[in-house]
């Protein structure tokens, strides 16, 4: 018998880093996003015995562990055993040994939130594996408290909970820890625009997003007038976003996304790089109206909006950086889990 949970990864359209504390503590934060088809998967197996078995297909590493591991997570602690240390905390035994795989269909460091995802998906597989029922706020923010609190992974709130529900979804953080997600209802014809419109490119420069994180939090705590001033007016930013989406009004899709990009820079050195810019010249010449790094900023993948056949054009202007082009569709659900023989 195995135990299987997958959690789809997500596209950050407008308010990324208003999640993050401080600002979100302070000022309330807001964020439009949306899932897609890229997922994290997560598998157990139940197997007699007192051992506890970690393996990551795409990091490429293996571990090994008594079933029943004591003390607060260890410096350089996978995601998979900061879950599983956190379950034994909060649930006691597990009912069996295991073993435990884990594949994300996108590489760390890419900005679609891979391991809050990951995380999620593991949240998910154990509850199942250890008989626990956890709703999706319940899920995100135990899997918010593993990374941010038992492993002291610097970010923010979104990616936890995009997994967990899926959609398209308006999000509201704090002050304090309240989280608000607000589903939007879409019509089927402005979600199929916005899979036909844009274009998602991965650079091919994974980025370690705690750093840029970390400068945007120092930005934020010591006042820093611009830095500050541009998360205020990315909060604001996601609103417009959403009233667009929600009236179809897409024309000025590109236009806002390309606002918030410009704000996005202003709230950190490390958000953009000289090749960067030169990707984003690359695809306003061919016909972008507007585009985001997707996360943190510094690599990973690049979403840019080309309205009617535009795409094509952008995707030869772009081909000449030496990145890959990802087709996707966004979906409804968020982290599911199932039991197969």
């Amino acid at each position: 018998m195995f135990i299987r949970s997958k959690a789809p990864l997500r596209l950050g359209f407008a308010g990324g880093g208003t999640d993050v504390s401080p600002f979100s503590d302070t000022y309330g934060g807001t964020v439009l996003n949306a899932t897609i088809n890229l997922f994290a998967h997560v598998t157990i197996e139940p197997l007699p015995g007192n051992q506890a078995t970690f393996r990551s297909i795409d990091h490429g590493s293996f571990g090994t562990h008594p079933l029943m591991l004591e003390g607060n997570p260890p410096p350089g602690c996978s995601l998979a055993e900061g879950v599983y240390r956190r379950f034994l905390k909060d649930f006691g035994a597990p009912p069996s040994g295991f073993n435990l795989t884990t594949f994300v269909d996108a590489p760390a460091g890419s900005g679609l939130g891979t391991s809050s995802t990951l995380t999620v998906a593991l949240v998910a597989a154990f509850a199942d594996f250890f008989g626990v029922a956890l709703g999706e706020y319940d899920i995100a923010q135990l899997a918010f408290q593993i990374e941010r609190i038992d492993l002291a992974l610097a970010g923010g709130k979104q990616d936890q909970y995009a997994a967990a529900f899926g959609g398209f979804n308006f999000m509201e953080f704090g002050p304090g820890q309240n989280v608000v997600v607000n589903p939007l209802r879409l019509k089927k014809e402005i979600i199929s625009e916005l899979e036909s419109s844009l274009v998602l490119y991965f650079t091919g420069m994974s980025r370690a997003s705690a750093r840029i994180i970390e400068a945007q939090s120092r930005n934020v705590s010591s006042d820093q007038h611009k830095g500050l001033e541009a998360m205020i007016q990315l909060k604001e930013q996601s609103t417009r976003m959403k009233e667009a989406v929600l009236k179809g009004q897409l024309g000025t899709f590109g236009e806002i996304l390309n606002y918030g990009w410009k704000l996005k820079k202003e709230t950190a050195a490390e958000v953009t790089s000289p090749v960067i810019d030169e990707i984003f010249r690359a695809a306003e010449d061919a016909g972008s109206t507007g585009g985001k790094i997707s996360g943190a900023g510094g690599g990973g993948f690049i979403m840019f909006f080309c309205p009617g056949v535009n795409r094509y054009p952008v995707i030869d202007a772009l081909g000449k950086f030496g990145g890959e082009f990802r087709r996707f569709q966004f979906v409804k659900h968020g982290v599911i889990t199932w039991r197969t023989h």
